[in-house]
């Protein structure tokens, strides 16, 4: 049975009403972006506590991520059984009981452990996803769709941009970079006492997150966040969707889920290698701890002038298209462009601020395909949305292509993996999306 047995049609929501829900959704975001991105500390932090190549380390985003594909339709049928507020709490005391799984993964050291953690986590972030990204995009007139979302993903690359930088203040110390280097010298009994009291750090940080998320899921089963009605219909898609059984008969919506499982990928793969990235060329975890957050400024940067320019000055496909061939572009320079420069109080090569830039160009590519591919679902409008959230296992199995071409070849050359992923999503933003009839 519903929590809610009448749900709302969001058009009969008032303006004050709307705003309240689009608050609270941007809230949720924050916080998906506070503990998705904090992984990009993550990755090199387990490599040396727990002694990993890269490969291994990058387990970390695939148990994270997986969790999406694994769980987001049984998140639909979740949703449609107990209703929107109460999936969500279902949802954050998941994450809650992921975050708790981080204490006995420490005092054990047993880095299969924190995947497990993570992988719970994400359990709850696929509940929470699937509920929150059809609200956002139907919370409004449709032609507007991108630039709410543009808002949201300012709540979510903000908490991005804090996330790491405050992880890593609470666990890193100035004298860890002179700790690193030792390791290799030590005993075995020496370094073991080193990296479980290294590992151990992050015990408090996740017990007050796993306690909040805890609080959170109770106050948003109690907010006055309205239940949506997804399976209310106009009367024209009622009409085309008439004969229409099943989701797989909507080729722009199952060709976006692909576009979202490459573009996460893409996204996922700038943020989350850029730290080892600078470390190849010789900037220590202390100084490269930052990148990321310059990945998430420069989207931040995007959704801005989405919102902006969305839909005055240019519509929500045009946006789509621009930022695609941006990243193909900048993907090409990382490749290609070398030289030493000095910027931001950092000396590199040139190639890692295209790395950078690649921020700029993923920023409305998420926006641009969620409009696209839900339009004219109607009735099968949750459904729909548990597929483009499947395709967020892109995080969990792109990361790792790309660890398996560092570890082949190296840091540098492993990011042609970018390359056919933009290419579709070039498809996708000219062609991709219109296509309603499958051609077989």
């Amino acid at each position: 049975m519903k929590t809610s047995p009448n749900p709302v049609d969001v058009s009969s929501l008032s303006r004050e009403k709307t705003i309240v829900s689009i608050a609270l959704i941007g809230m949720m975001f924050f916080i998906f972006g506070f503990v998705s991105w904090v992984n990009a500390i993550l990755i090199p932090y387990f490599k040396i506590a727990c002694e990993l190549n890269s490969f291994q380390s990058y387990l970390v985003a695939f148990a994270f991520y997986i969790s999406y594909f694994i769980m987001s339709v049984p998140a639909s049928y979740l949703l449609k059984t107990v209703g929107f507020k109460k999936g969500m709490m279902f949802g954050f005391w998941a994450m809650s009981l992921g975050a708790f799984i981080f204490v006995p993964a420490a005092y054990s050291r047993t880095y299969g452990l924190f995947l497990w953690g993570l992988f719970t986590i994400g359990i709850g972030l696929s509940i929470l996803q699937t509920a929150a990204n059809p609200y956002i995009t139907i919370l409004g007139p449709k032609e507007r769709a991108a630039q709410r979302i543009s808002i949201m993903g300012i709540c979510n690359k903000a908490a991005g941009i804090i996330a790491p930088l405050l992880f890593a203040a609470v666990i890193l110390r100035p004298t860890d970079t002179d700790l690193f280097k030792q390791l290799a010298t030590m005993t075995d009994l020496q370094r073991a006492t080193a990296l479980d009291e290294l590992v151990r750090r992050v015990i408090v940080p996740y017990s007050v997150v796993g306690t909040a998320l805890f609080v959170l899921g109770v106050l948003v089963f109690y907010s006055p966040l309205p239940e949506i009605n997804t399976d209310q219909e106009a009367p024209d898609v009622a009409a085309t969707n008439a004969q229409k059984t099943s989701i797989f008969e909507f080729p722009h919506l199952i060709l976006g889920a692909v576009a979202i499982f490459l573009h996460v990928g893409t996204q996922v793969i700038s943020i989350d290698t850029v730290i080892g990235y600078a470390n190849s060329m010789g900037l220590d975890l202390l100084e490269a701890k930052v990148f990321p957050s310059y990945i998430l400024t420069m989207t931040i940067c995007g959704y801005l002038l989405g919102i902006i320019a969305i839909p005055k000055f240019i519509s929500q496909v045009n946006a789509l298209r621009t930022c695609t061939i941006l990243g193909l572009i900048f993907t090409l320079l990382i490749i290609f462009a070398k030289g030493s420069v000095q910027f931001l109080g950092h000396t590199t090569d040139l190639s890692i601020w295209f790395v950078v830039l690649l921020g700029l160009a993923n920023s409305l590519v998420w926006a641009g395909i969620w409009p696209l591919a839900l339009d004219g679902l109607g009735r099968f409008t949750k459904l729909g949305a548990s597929v483009l959230i499947m395709g967020l296992c892109g995080n969990a199995l792109m990361p790792l292509l790309y660890g398996y071409l560092a570890d082949l070849y190296n840091v540098r050359l492993a990011y042609w993996v970018l390359f056919p992923c933009y290419l579709y999503l070039i498809f996708y933003a000219f062609k991709g999306h219109q296509i309603r009839r499958w051609p077989f």
